[in-house]
């Protein structure tokens, strides 16, 4: 998709004038907002492209780092890992029932 406008063409466009047409002032006020609408858009593309780019390097460096070693995780070891972290944060105030 080619953007056809910038804010330079917006801001030196004539428009020619006829009996009954609009008001110069009106139209240029206009122009004016469309001219700060058309720099924002520029600076969110340029942003999301730059961001775009980062994320993609991110993906990349992270698809060439090795895998992690410990994919057989199952249920029974997570249990057992909360269970010494339970112990290890509230110690024996877990098995106190007074």
């Amino acid at each position: 998709m080619e953007i056809k406008l910038d804010s330079k063409t917006i801001l030196e466009k004539e428009f020619k004038t006829a009996m009954r047409g609009y008001n110069q002032e009106d139209v240029d006020l206009f122009l004016d907002q469309v001219i700060q609408d058309y720099e924002a858009f520029k600076k969110i593309v340029a942003d999301l492209r730059l961001e775009n780019e980062k994320l993609k390097e991110e993906v990349a460096a992270a698809a060439k780092r090795p895998a992690s070693t410990n994919t057989n995780t199952t249920n029974f070891d997570l249990l057992k890992r909360i269970s010494n972290l339970e112990k290890h944060v509230f110690g024996s105030k877990l098995y106190d029932y007074e």
